[in-house]
Formats: structure tokens, C-alpha cells, sequence
């Protein structure tokens, strides 16, 4: 019997016409209703035809998460009086329950892709629900662009609803085409919000780590929420070691019950959470109780204000989540919890203040994560780039490229980018394709049952506890009666039929055998050889074990879980297999290489014939005979690296630099750049043919720097000869002494001469139009005075200097007027001869 006391109540039943008229109208529509009002639950029934009258339609509502697809569909179900599978049924990956003649499917955006790559049409199909698009994950962007064209090209009947309760409604209404916005007014109770910083600062998270003085502060908020409201508490974590940190501390709370929820969490458990109790409840949950789910009885909510968001490093194919502050929007619908059955309270572990800095809504997963999965799917959908599709946020080029990379090395893709049929088969297995790569490459040898064991322990990183070696892990799965080894047995099974009944060649092989070629199937680039105390990946990541591991020793590593904690040097290996050689020659073949490498290395020219994986030397042996442009690009790799002091520079080519450089500044055009980065790009017209005809580090030495920097002096201009014109080495001064220049700072050259040999002179010698700095020097040829204004000087500085230097040097002249006085380079006795 429909339980329409209990539809009555949902708010959003006042949006329905409105939004019935809009599809009805346009096929797309966006609805924007807060939490608690119904939008998942009574929206799709209305649809399906289920209540209110209306037309009987097939209706999918896709999910971004398994536990808000099965407890939507319950939720249906029990309005309709049903059991789930009835009217209303829902499959997510593993579980199925659906009734010939249910009207109302719940799924995954998961699995909706899946289907969508198997019948595109969606024969049958009416209409398809996008709930809470706001989270932006990746299968929902995708899913919602792969719709769209659908309904342009295939399906123009097929009506598409994207509903949220926070989102950017205009963003989404311009991607479905100008999609009507209907917006269902909220009766959520009441949340007050209480500021509950802690007293003291804590540390701001840093990759994984959440400093453990915030989870002792939210423990300790969460016992004052019990103490000061009445209801169930829900309190929001990042994640499942902080979830696990927080409930020890809350493990004397009496008669309070406390339930960790999250995705690995066992169906039961998550049962129990959606479930009304019996007694008080704190309920430490991740992001997945933001949306879709009301949790009974709940009326408070403890915030820590944290998410958890992934990080990919492209470049060396690790991924790693991190830590982060939670944005705006999902503070809202965090605190939105405590108000749905009655007034609540939300206490916010964080400050005021900090609120308005926190960003207005999540990061778009698209962004973020790794894209090879993104990349197949698009590929076999026919848009290897993804350029045709309609995407709220296009794809970063870095991460496709990279995607793009990984897809070709494993032979999913084509060169063009279009994927094969190996590709379409892998994209139908519901995996990463690097775990559908070790599936399908494996199961011939090793057995379909023993592959796809491997594959389903890594497609769900195993416990902690289970150590870091993978053929160990595995056997603990085996053997296990925790939530970890039910949820591997049924992943196992359902990749088992994925891959078919294959004959095995070795089906008897070792543990250690199957699962290391297992992980260096999917994992090509993270096999490791030793390298001293730590290990270097085939992608060019150093890795370390932990203290105390067991697969300490192993020539090889086959690495399947490893993460780089941000502003780590090196990455952390977390499960990982011994390996051979020749498996890793065999599973990373397309990243092996061979050839000649001549380089600079330990400030000479090394050449060497060179097999590699990657970055992982496999055999090398001195080369000989190296080609003369290999060799020449190793020397120019010398120069940039040690600079051109690694030529043969005389006094006479350093002077040569430094008046090139200063007429270069001061009169520009035709004179030549002289500085490093300027000749390293003009090096062909300057030191050749001497670098051809070099060979190592010694020959280097023999080339006449000087000789080869005239060669950039403006020859065919006639300018060359003016050199000495406009920075002369030496200047007559007025004693008649040659003196020379010195042109090492450009922007002013400096003269230093004795004092008395510039007596006379009125002015400061100027060269190229800029005043000389004189440095005027003692009878002993010590610095007295700098200046580049001689007459000023003559005029107010002489006169003590001469009162210092005149009686320590009696036999020079030291004249009153020195401006008047005749310039020498001799003592008095001297003058008087």
C-alpha cells in the first residue's frame, strides 16, 4: 500500500507540475531542491508513473555513490509498500535487484556508463535522472555528456533531469541546452550553527595526514553535541583512518552506539545507519552522508571541515589523495543533515572567519584525477579527445595526454587515439584499464580464477593491516572474515565471469609469481629495481620500503600501491610484489628501449650503448665510436652546465667579453650579446668549426675562446673596427701613461691610476659617452679616493687626502692646486732633476 501520508509530506511535490511541464516541454530540465525535500525519492516515482497518475515510463536515477543507490531505491520501495525490486529496483556493481516488471532502476553513474558503451540507445529507457550532479565526479560529467548526445543524435525522446541540491543551476542549464531551472522550496528545519575551533591551532593537513590534536578536539566536540542537544549525532571525517581514530576515542560512551560509515563499510552496517535505533547514535561518516541519504534521528552534526580530493603526478603515474578544507556547499549540505526531521544544530570545527575563504564549491574531479579510465571511455565512445563533448569542465590536455599514453603503451587505443578492440572489451570489465590490461594478459597463463583474485585485490586497495606484500595480502583475503575479504570474494567472482573460462598455461604457478605479474601487467611503470637503500621505478620515481618490510632485499619490485606524500622526494611504497627480470621485462616491453646515449656526465663526455625499462639501466657497455652530432650535443650540455669557462680564455679573450659587454649595453645594435644564454643560442656562428672537431673535455680546454668571440664582432658593417675606438683597452692620462680599463661591471668602466698622474685634468674621462670611475691611487698604489667627477673632487675631497697621504708620502707632490698642477709619474727628487 502507497504510503501517501508520507509522500504528502515531501516538499517537493509543490516543484512536480512545474518540473512535469518542462520535460514535457524541452526534454531537459534542472531541479534545485535543498535536502530533505524529497527530490531523489518522490521525483523519480512521479516520473515512472508510480504515483500521482501520470504516464507509466521506465525511469533511471543514476547515483554517484553504491550506498546512496541502495538506499534510495529502499526508500522507494517502502513509499510504494514495496520490497526493493518491485517497482523499484537498483543495480550497482556486484548487486542486482530488479523485477521483471520494475519501472524504476536505481544505479551507479558507474555502471550507467557501462551500459550506455553497450547500448547507447538506451532501448527502453525513458527517462534519466542525474541526482546530486553537483559533486562533479567524473562518471557523472562523463555520463551527462554522453546523454547529451544521445538525445541529439539518437534519442531526442529521452528526457534528461539533473538535480542537485547545491549546484551551479546555470552552468548545468546552458550545458542540457537551455534546460528550464525549477527550483522546489525547502521545509528543512532550522540549523543553528556553533563555531567550535579548537583552542589551540592545529597543523592544516598535509597529503594524508590530519593532525591528530584536530581528531582529539572533534572527539571532544562530538561528547559535547551529546551533551548539550538530544537526537543522533553525525559527524563528518575525510576519511577511513580518521574515522577509526576518532571512534577509538569515542569507545566509552556507555550506552551510545557508535557506527563508522564509508564506502568499504559492510552493507549491514550500512543498513543499520539508514535505520531508525533504539538507543542514541554518533554516526562518523566520510563524504558519502553528505547527499542522498537522510540518516534517522540524527539532529546534530559535528563538521571537521575536511575532504579528501585525488592528486595525480602525471609524469611518474602516481596518484595519491589529499587532504583538503572542505568547500562552502559542502558545509551547507553537511549541516543540512541536522535539519531534516527537526530543528538541529551544527557545530563547525573551525572559525568564523575562516569560512568566507574556504572555496564556494568541490573541485570538478575532471581536473584532478587520473584520466585513463576517462580517456578509454571516450575513446570507445568515439571522441578519443573528448572535444566534441558537452562538458562543463574540458579535460586538462597535460592529463589526457598522459591518459593517452598509458592506453596506447597498453594497446587499448590506436595511434590516432581510437580505441581497439581490446580497448572496447577492457572498457566492458568495469575496471581502471590498467587492471583490465593484467586481467586479460593474465588469465592465459596463470587461470582466469587466479587473475581475477589478484585483480579484485587490487582494484580495492586491501587493509592496512594486511601488510605490504601482495602475495600475502592475498592470502589473508583468502582466509578472512572481515567486510575487506567479502566484498574481495564477490568482486573476484563477478571479474571471474568478466573474463571468461581461459586455458591456462601455468596454472600452477607460485603465489609470488602470479600476483607480481599480475601487478606488473596493470602497473608497467612502478616495477623497481634496487638502487642501493631505496628502489628506482621504471617511470623514474625513487620508491623506499617501509622499516622492517619483508620484500627488503628483493632484486625487483612489482609495485601496485605507492604514493608520493606531497613534499616528499620520494614515493612510499604501500603493497608490492618480488619480481624477476624477466617479468619485468616482459610485462613494461613497451617502455623498453635501446640505444646509443652520449651525455655529460661527471664533467666529461660519456658515451655508452644502453638498454633500458624506462629509467632503469638494464645492461650497458662504452661506446666507441659515437656519432660526431651525439658527441656535439654532449659538449654543448657541458658548456650549459659548467659554463664556457670549460674553453681557453686568455687575458686578452676575458678583456675581449668585457668590452663587448659594456658597448653591447650602452650603444646596443650591431654589437654582439656576449652573455651566457646569447651565446649558447648563437654557438654556430661563434665556436664552430672548433666544437665539431671536439671530442671530450680536453678538447674543450684547447679552444681559444677570443679567437672564436671575434668572430660575433660586426664584420661586415665596418662597426669591427671601431672596438677600439668606442672601448679602448688603456687611456692616455695626463702624465702620459697608457692605463688600462677595466670593463668587468658593464654599466661603468674603472680607471685606476696614482693620483698624480691625473693632476691638470679638469673633467672625468668619458668612453662611449660614459663618465669613467677613477679610482685614484696612493704613491703605493692603494686606493685614496673613487669618484667620476674629477673637478668636484679636485675641488672638496682633495684637500684630505692630501692632509692624510701627504706625510706618509713626503717625497711625492702633493701641490695645493692640483687641478693647475703638471701631472707626473715621479717622485719630487725625479721632478727636480
Amino acid at each position: 500500500m502507497i504510503r501517501h501520508d508520507a509522500l504528502d509530506r515531501l516538499p517537493v511535490r509543490s516543484a512536480v507540475p512545474a518540473l512535469q511541464e518542462a520535460l514535457d516541454g524541452r526534454g531537459v530540465a534542472v531541479l534545485c531542491a535543498p535536502p530533505g525535500t524529497g527530490k531523489t525519492t518522490l521525483v523519480p516515482l512521479v516520473l515512472a508513473g508510480l504515483v500521482g497518475g501520470g504516464p507509466a515510463r521506465r525511469v533511471i536515477v543514476a547515483e554517484p555513490r553504491r550506498i546512496a543507490a541502495r538506499a534510495a531505491a529502499r526508500r522507494m520501495a517502502w513509499l510504494l509498500g514495496e520490497r526493493p525490486g518491485d517497482s523499484v529496483g537498483y543495480t550497482v556493481r556486484g548487486e542486482r535487484m530488479m523485477g521483471r516488471h520494475a519501472r524504476v532502476e536505481v544505479v551507479t553513474t558507474g555502471v550507467l556508463l557501462q551500459r550506455l558503451q553497450r547500448d547507447q540507445e538506451l532501448a527502453g529507457v525513458d527517462v534519466v535522472v542525474l541526482d546530486e550532479c553537483h559533486e562533479r565526479h567524473l562518471d557523472a560529467d562523463t555520463v551527462a555528456a554522453f546523454l547529451l548526445d544521445v538525445r541529439e543524435a539518437l534519442r531526442p525522446d529521452l528526457r534528461l533531469l539533473a538535480a542537485s541540491a547545491t549546484t551551479d543551476a546555470e552552468g548545468w542549464a546552458r550545458l542540457l541546452g537551455g534546460a528550464p531551472v525549477v527550483e522546489a522550496e525547502g521545509v528543512s528545519y532550522p540549523v543553528e550553527v556553533v563555531w567550535a575551533p579548537p583552542a589551540r591551532p592545529v597543523r592544516p593537513p598535509h597529503g594524508m595526514r590530519v593532525d591528530p590534536a584536530l581528531l582529539t578536539h572533534v572527539a571532544s566536540v562530538v561528547r559535547r553535541a551529546l551533551t548539550e542537544c538530544e537526537g543522533d549525532v553525525l559527524c563528518f571525517l575525510p576519511g577511513v583512518g580518521e574515522i577509526a581514530r576518532v571512534a577509538g576515542q569515542l569507545g566509552d560512551l556507555g550506552d551510545v552506539e557508535v557506527l563508522q560509515v564509508h564506502g568499504r563499510a559492510p552493507a549491514a552496517v550500512q543498513d543499520a545507519v539508514l535505520s531508525a535505533g533504539t538507543g542514541r547514535r554518533v554516526v562518523l561518516a566520510t563524504a558519502v552522508a553528505e547527499s542522498s541519504l537522510t540518516v534517522p534521528g540524527v539532529r546534530v552534526v559535528v563538521d571537521a571541515g575536511l575532504a579528501r580530493e585525488p592528486r595525480v603526478d602525471h609524469a611518474r603515474g602516481l596518484s595519491a589523495l589529499t587532504t583538503v578544507r572542505a568547500s562552502q556547499a559542502a558545509g551547507r549540505q553537511r549541516a543540512g543533515r541536522a535539519g531534516r526531521e527537526r530543528p538541529g544544530r551544527v557545530y563547525r570545527c573551525w572559525a568564523e572567519a575562516e569560512d568566507a575563504r574556504l572555496p564556494r564549491f568541490p573541485a570538478p574531479e575532471i581536473r584532478l584525477a587520473d584520466l585513463t579510465a576517462f580517456a578509454l571511455q571516450t575513446a570507445c565512445w568515439g571522441d578519443p579527445d573528448a572535444s566534441g563533448l558537452a562538458l562543463l569542465d574540458a579535460p586538462p590536455g597535460g592529463a589526457m595526454a598522459a591518459a593517452r599514453s598509458v592506453l596506447t603503451a597498453i594497446g587499448a587505443v590506436d595511434p590516432a587515439g581510437r580505441a581497439t578492440d581490446r580497448g572496447a572489451r577492457m572498457s566492458r570489465l568495469g575496471l581502471h584499464p590498467r587492471l583490465a590490461r593484467a586481467l586479460l594478459d593474465a588469465a592465459p597463463e596463470v587461470g582466469a580464477d587466479r587473475a581475477a583474485e589478484v585483480v579484485a585485490l587490487l582494484s580495492e586497495e586491501p587493509p592496512r593491516e594486511y601488510g605490504d606484500d601482495l602475495a600475502v595480502a592475498w592470502r589473508t583475503a583468502r582466509r578472512g572474515g572481515d567486510a575487506y575479504a567479502a566484498r574481495w570474494r564477490e568482486e573476484a567472482r563477478r571479474l571471474r565471469a568478466a573474463a571468461g573460462d581461459r586455458p591456462s598455461g601455468a596454472t600452477g604457478a607460485r603465489d609470488d609469481h602470479v600476483v607480481g605479474l599480475v601487478a606488473a601487467l596493470a602497473f608497467p611503470e612502478r616495477l623497481a629495481r634496487a638502487d642501493g637503500d631505496s628502489y628506482l621505478m621504471v617511470g623514474g620515481t625513487r620508491a623506499e620500503l617501509a622499516d622492517g618490510s619483508a620484500l627488503r632485499g628483493a632484486p625487483w619490485l612489482a609495485v601496485a600501491v605507492a604514493d608520493r606524500p606531497v613534499g616528499a622526494g620520494h614515493a612510499r611504497v604501500r603493497l608490492a610484489s618480488a619480481v624477476d627480470e624477466d617479468v619485468a621485462r616482459r610485462a613494461a616491453e613497451a617502455l623498453r628501449s635501446e640505444g646509443d646515449e652520449v651525455h655529460w656526465a661527471a664533467g666529461d663526455v660519456v658515451a655508452r650503448s644502453v638498454e633500458r625499462l624506462g629509467s632503469v639501466e638494464l645492461t650497458v657497455r662504452p661506446l666507441r665510436d659515437a656519432g660526431p652530432a651525439l658527441v656535439r650535443e654532449a659538449l654543448l650540455e657541458g658548456l650549459r652546465d659548467e659554463g664556457f669557462g670549460l674553453l681557453r680564455w686568455s687575458p686578452e679573450a676575458r678583456v675581449l667579453r668585457q668590452r663587448l659587454a659594456f658597448v653591447r649595453l650602452h650603444l646596443g645594435e650591431p654589437w654582439p650579446d656576449v652573455g651566457d644564454d646569447a651565446l649558447h643560442a648563437r654557438v654556430d656562428e661563434w665556436l664552430e668549426p672548433e666544437l665539431s672537431r671536439a671530442r671530450r673535455r680536453a678538447d674543450l680546454a684547447r679552444i681559444d675562446a677570443g679567437q672564436a668571440l671575434a668572430r660575433l664582432l660586426p664584420w661586415s658593417t665596418g662597426e669591427a673596427a671601431r672596438l677600439d675606438e668606442l672601448a679602448p683597452e688603456r687611456i692616455t692620462v695626463p702624465s702620459g701613461s697608457g692605463i688600462r680599463i677595466d670593463y668587468a661591471d658593464p654599466e661603468r668602466p674603472v680607471l685606476a691610476v696614482k693620483l698624480q698622474e691625473m693632476f691638470g685634468l679638469q673633467e672625468s674621462p668619458r668612453i662611449a659617452g660614459v663618465p669613467v670611475l677613477v679610482h685614484l691611487l696612493s704613491p703605493a698604489g692603494r686606493p685614496a679616493a673613487v669618484t667620476a667627477d674629477l673637478a668636484s673632487f679636485w675641488r672638496d675631497g682633495y684637500k684630505a687626502v692630501r692632509a692624510e697621504l701627504r706625510g706618509r708620502y713626503p717625497k711625492h707632490p702633493w701641490p695645493e692646486d692640483p687641478a693647475g698642477a703638471e701631472p707626473t709619474r715621479h717622485t719630487n727628487a725625479r721632478l727636480r732633476r
